[in-house]
């Protein structure tokens, strides 16, 4: 519990009528006690024409006015990012809380926009089969470690935030708390839940690039212990980038509802049934290439980033739902079993256009087609047993869990089509390709690939895991935690058929709180990743991802616990890295890499009107040992090109810097702004096993992304019941490429300058 922290209030109409009538009442019954104990005095009984004995008090007037208050703080103070509800600043690992205010101050729609504020964080370019929300932290990839309301949600699709109270990032291996995963850290979403209060929001927001948004959030209170409440969101929105043939732009058109309801909320008995479906309608964006080592912008041959390789017959389809039930039963205030049953459905479908050599054309005949149809079911169980007590003279803080996950899968490409005959193209390969060259293509929404093998799998996991963090001497704790994941699964794969593992990971460190607002922690914590968890699959079973992580860390509090600093030097380590492209024929990319970090974070508020994010990152991120693969028809060994050795891993940046800030200029007006920075980066494949062009005169020049410094902007005018505000996102219009395929094919330029206004009504 933080010392001297201060409760955040709300600033809406009926939060501020509660407060006034309380101010007003506190004042009355202050002023009248103090009356009668200290300045009730008799009165002269001539002058108050009573009997000598009577008293009569005199009552000073009392001015009241109406108290404005202070917006949510941009600090968490609370996190399930470990399993259980507690502080952030108590974990003994690097936590970046991403909270509500900060997003809707900054107009976020996606997730991946709220994971700007993330430092050490990239985004990948959409590619292969990891096409949706894929980005790296701390250099490593993210694609296996997205969860929501910590349980698994890493099918490949885009997420939106209108849902969500706050963003949780764990950093670094954490597969002892959620099973497999990578290296770079755990991406938890939480969700909004229904609570006891009668409060509605509807927000619209119009801006450039024929954006419009709107979103809705009406809080119910049923009964004394019951609420519902319902989210809901549509939103629109394209680029400054277009077709030359037809003019058209690359779209995101996503729309969602999310139902929370609520029983015995506050009791010893908790219910939540949350549901969420959400819609995405996309016209994809693949970016722009690269010449001699950078991107392709050059008017001279008339590519440049304002170049879209598709056209409004792309697209990229979702729809998702997921249903969440969680129960909570609480012994006492400190030991609770908290149980989560969770059904969900994702399906995707898309066609996307790949940047060419030549110029884009209306009949989509020039470039690449990737397409995709993606059918993925899964069912979820875990429950999770807390408690405290005290043994031996010792205070223990004790967790043990334990977790199933169903998962369902199906993939397979759509079938292409003749434009001029409307029938299906019966050829493959090659001579696919020609005949597409020759007459266009065009692919339909879900229509299945009638050639070819689709893959499929069908896998049981199984865990179990334990976890004590106990108080050896006061201010001292020290953090025990092993757990057990068992997987069982079956593959369309000829060559590998079946998949059986069981792998340990575990969690261990040693904490000092000298005061309430100051910790200093070491950790050593791993992750893994097994031979198939990406299904692809070869004649020789390669070992599993491993990763090992150790972290020297602090955090302090200050301004009465209202602003937050934390601290981190770590060092990952991976061996048998893999690749996200789940159609590589080469799996293994690097044999053995490393990232050494440094990282420095601020969130809080200064004053009552001043609020801050922020996050430095510095990352040296190097191979150490290049690929090995087997070859998957010979069996044969391969070594990528030796030379990869001590280079820069892909898309890790040196350093990526953040700052958000806000100030209240009076009761009503606010202004903010902030930037996103980051370093140059690389994209190339490191399986090449002869890599000359690589390797120019000795020195190593693979396609690389510049670095930029991206500046937004905020002005709000707040009132009780209403809220203007305008964003201007990119505010001095800056040229960046915001994506890049690791591979180093292609990135994906950032947007323009674009204005954008909102108007939030409260009832």
């Amino acid at each position: 519990m933080r010392k001297g922290s201060k409760k955040k209030l709300r600033t809406d109409s009926k939060v501020l009528r509660v407060q006034s009538l309380g101010w007003v009442a506190m004042l009355l019954l202050t002023q009248s006690f103090h009356a009668m104990a200290e300045d009730a005095k008799p009165v002269n009984a001539a002058e108050a024409g009573k009997k000598k004995g009577d008293i009569s008090l005199e009552l000073q007037n009392v001015e009241v006015r109406e108290k404005i208050l202070p917006k949510e703080s941009y600090q968490a103070t609370k996190t399930r990012v470990g399993r259980v509800l507690q502080d952030p600043h108590d974990i003994p690992q690097a936590v970046t809380s991403v909270p509500r205010q900060l997003m809707d101050d900054q107009q976020v729609g996606s997730l991946r926009e709220a994971l700007r504020n993330v430092s050490g964080l990239t985004f990948n370019a959409a590619e292969g089969g990891r096409s949706g929300d894929n980005m790296m932290l701390r250099g490593f990839y993210t694609f296996g470690d997205i969860y929501l309301d910590n349980m698994r949600d890493t099918a490949q699709y885009n997420r939106e935030t209108f849902n969500l109270a706050q963003v949780d990032v764990l950093r670094g291996s954490a597969a002892m708390l959620f099973g497999r995963g990578q290296a770079g850290g755990v991406i938890n979403q939480v969700s909004k839940v229904a609570e006891l209060e009668d409060e509605n929001e509807v927000t619209a927001s119009v801006g450039e690039y024929d954006y419009h948004q709107v979103t809705g959030d009406f809080e119910r209170k049923l009964t004394e212990t019951a609420a519902i409440r319902v989210n809901v969101m549509d939103r629109h929105e394209e680029t400054y980038r277009s077709n030359p043939a037809n003019g058209d732009h690359p779209e995101f058109d996503r729309k969602g509802i999310a139902i929370s309801f609520g029983a015995g909320i506050g009791t010893e008995n908790e219910f939540f049934l949350n549901h969420i479906y959400t819609q995405t309608r996309d016209v994809p964006d693949y970016g722009i290439g690269f010449v001699n080592g950078r991107p392709a912008n050059n008017e001279a041959n008339g590519r440049t980033d304002r170049t879209f390789w598709g056209g409004d017959k792309n697209f990229d389809d979702s729809d998702v739902r997921i249903t969440t039930g969680i129960f909570t039963h609480k012994f006492s205030e400190d030991t609770q079993l908290r149980t989560q049953l969770r059904s969900a459905s994702y399906e995707r479908g898309y066609w996307a256009k790949t940047p060419n050599v030549n110029l884009p054309k209306a009949d989509y005949s020039v470039g690449g087609n990737p397409t995709r149809f993606m059918d993925y079911d899964t069912i979820n169980l875990q429950s999770d047993f807390s408690t405290k007590f005290k043994l031996a003279g010792m205070q223990h803080q004790f967790l043990a869990g334990v977790e199933y996950l169903k998962e369902d899968s199906f993939r397979h490409t759509l079938q292409a089509f003749n434009p001029k005959t409307g029938l299906a193209y019966t050829q493959t390969g090659a001579a696919l390709n020609v005949a597409i060259a020759a007459n266009g293509v065009f692919y339909k929404r879900h229509v299945i690939n009638a050639t070819g093998a689709p893959t499929e799998f069908d896998a049981d996991n199984y865990a179990v895991f334990v976890q004590d963090s106990i108080e050896f001497i006061p201010k001292w704790n020290v953090l025990l935690g092993i757990r057990r994941d068992e997987m069982r699964a079956d593959y369309s794969s000829a060559t590998s058929p079946k998949l059986s593992y069981g792998e340990n990971s575990y969690r261990t460190g040693l904490s000092w709180h000298p005061q309430d607002e100051a910790h200093y922690y070491v950790t050593w914590s791993d992750s893994f990743s097994p031979t198939a968890d990406l299904y692809q699959l070869t004649v020789k079973p390669q070992p599993p991802e491993r990763s090992k992580t150790a972290e020297l860390g602090a955090k302090w509090l200050f301004l009465e616990g209202d602003l937050a600093l934390r601290t981190a030097l770590y060092r990952t380590t991976k061996a048998w890295e893999r690749n996200t492209d789940l159609e590589s024929t080469a799996a293994i990319l690097t044999k053995k890499r490393r990232t050494d970090g440094l990282e420095v974070e601020l969130s809080g508020r200064i004053t009552d009107g001043w609020e801050v994010f922020g996050g430095l990152a510095l990352m040296d991120a190097k191979i150490l040992d290049v690929a090995e693969n087997v070859n998957a028809t010979t069996g044969a060994i391969t070594q990528a090109d030796a030379r990869f050795k001590g280079e820069r891993a892909r898309n890790t940046p040196p350093v990526t810097f953040n700052m958000w800030t806000t100030y209240k200029l009076d009761s009503h007006w606010r202004i903010g702004g902030g930037f996103e920075a980051k370093g140059e980066r690389y994209g190339y494949l490191p399986t090449t096993t002869n890599a000359n062009a690589l390797f120019v005169n000795g020195k190593f020049k693979p396609n690389t992304l510049p670095g930029y410094t991206r500046w937004d902007a905020m002005l709000a005018y707040e009132a009780q019941k209403w809220t203007v505000r305008m964003n201007i996102k990119n505010l001095f219009n800056k040229e960046y490429y915001d994506a890049l395929y690791d591979n180093g094919g292609f990135s994906v330029p950032g947007n323009k300058r674009q204005a954008i206004v909102t108007t939030e009504f409260r009832f």
